[in-house]
């Protein structure tokens, strides 16, 4: 059963959010059937969160039954525990310590949450006028309470197809050649899920029906295979496609992952990023390491598709260097194209920086993160993007206008997506 309803009837925007936050209320105060909730993004026309997502559910402790609250920022994650009250016939409520907590979560100006119990799952977005509209959808699944004393990972090492990639041996530990291999994966699929549920919890990816992912130059399928199985874990019905211009990896690929029993949800395809066709448009976009243009070549397919989430961390930054030793810089910046190793880490930040400008300016709302540490790779950054289809205001086109002047650059993106005469929105 869906549906999804404006809650407070005509009692107008006040009435609408009392009864939204009521029905999120209502599920965070149940220590016996809350799974997790899950709250992220920012609430239209107020000041952002001062973390990026909240996570909520309940664990058992020494002490008995705790509300968890973790908090998440570009880096780390923060975790404190409040204690539920014991009834006289041995039950478990909430209490007024985590009605208080709770409270206090509720009051932040999330824009999205997402909830899980052990009946239901509630979905809450506030729209552009700030009104609030929830979704709830009839599901049973388990709540578990165990207190993890060693770190979770998102994938575990001993998942059948890391077995299967050569990441982790025959008894599911990762090899220690490739353990930067493994964390760049485990990393990138971390802001993967929560991007995930903000868009859906949105409602820029329709949910009940399967989710469309696709990875652009997906190589050796390292990504494809662990977003594919991080997905459909969480409960995901997704169909998935790689794409890559490489016979014999795509011949590679799909023994894999037949051996893997997907073949029916996951396909490879032989193409270029330009040339490659969909049956249906994607939900998710993906490239992992595309190396210097292809990366804004899977950016302007992904634009093109009008793709509600992309993920891309981009590998080499050659074209935006070798545009750079021919042109004067703007004083007084000359020393940072002087020394070769400044100049090209200059272009790296040069790159990515355009490159959000000119998404941000077909209506997509772009940050720019590190997914994993430099010592697993160099090339940690991230572009995370979520089609809003808001109008960019003039400022945007104006700073990225002014800088591709000053230095004399011309982006292959903006080639690709903001040909003359286009409009700098959607």
């Amino acid at each position: 059963m869906q549906a999804e309803r404006e809650p407070g009837g005509g009692a107008g925007v006040a009435g609408e959010e009392s009864g939204a936050r009521a029905a999120i209320r209502a599920a965070l105060l149940e220590p016996g059937e809350l799974v997790r909730a899950v709250g992220s993004g920012r609430r239209r026309g107020a000041d952002a969160p001062e973390y990026q997502r909240v996570e909520v559910r309940y664990v058992d402790l020494k002490g008995g039954r705790h509300l968890q609250i973790t908090e998440f920022d570009e880096r780390q994650s923060h975790t404190r525990n409040t204690g539920t009250t014991a009834t006289p016939d041995g039950g478990i409520v909430a209490g007024d310590a985590v009605e208080k907590v709770v409270d206090e979560i509720l009051d932040l100006p999330y824009g999205n949450w997402h909830v899980e119990t052990t009946t239901e799952t509630v979905r809450l977005r506030y729209t552009k006028k700030g009104k609030a509209l929830v979704h709830r959808q009839s599901e049973s699944r388990e709540q578990r309470t165990e207190h993890d004393r060693v770190k979770r990972r998102t994938l575990d090492p001993d998942a059948p197809f890391l077995i299967e990639l050569g990441i982790s041996d025959h008894l599911g530990r990762v090899k220690p050649s490739r353990q930067s291999k493994y964390k760049q994966i485990e990393e990138f699929c971390k802001l993967l899920e929560p991007a995930l549920e903000e868009a859906l919890a949105a409602g820029r990816i329709e949910s009940g029906r399967p989710l469309q992912v696709v990875d652009l130059g997906c190589g050796n399928a390292y990504l494809t295979l662990a977003a594919y199985h991080l997905l459909t874990a969480a409960g995901h019905e997704v169909r998935m496609t790689g794409i890559d211009r490489n016979p014999a990896a795509r011949e590679r690929n799909t023994k894999r992952v037949t051996t893997l029993g997907w073949q029916d949800h996951l396909r490879f395809v032989d193409a270029t990023i330009e040339d490659a066709e969909l049956e249906t448009q994607p939900d998710v976009v993906l490239a992992l390491h595309a190396c210097d243009t292809a990366t804004d070549d899977a950016l302007a397919r992904a634009v093109g598709w009008e793709a509600p989430l992309i993920l891309a961390a981009p590998c080499c930054h050659h074209d935006i260097q070798k545009q750079l030793k021919s042109v004067e810089p703007p004083p007084p910046y000359a020393l940072l194209t002087r020394y070769g190793i400044v100049r090209e880490r200059f272009a790296d930040v040069l790159t990515d920086s355009l490159r959000a400008a000119v998404l941000r300016q077909v209506g997509y709302r772009v940050e720019v993160v590190q997914f994993v540490d430099s010592e697993h790779t160099p090339r940690n950054l991230l572009l995370r993007a979520a089609r809003t289809g808001a109008k960019a205001g003039p400022e945007v086109r104006s700073e990225y206008e002014t800088l591709v002047d000053e230095w004399q650059v011309k982006p292959r993106l903006a080639t690709l997506v903001l040909a003359p005469g286009r409009e700098a929105v959607l």
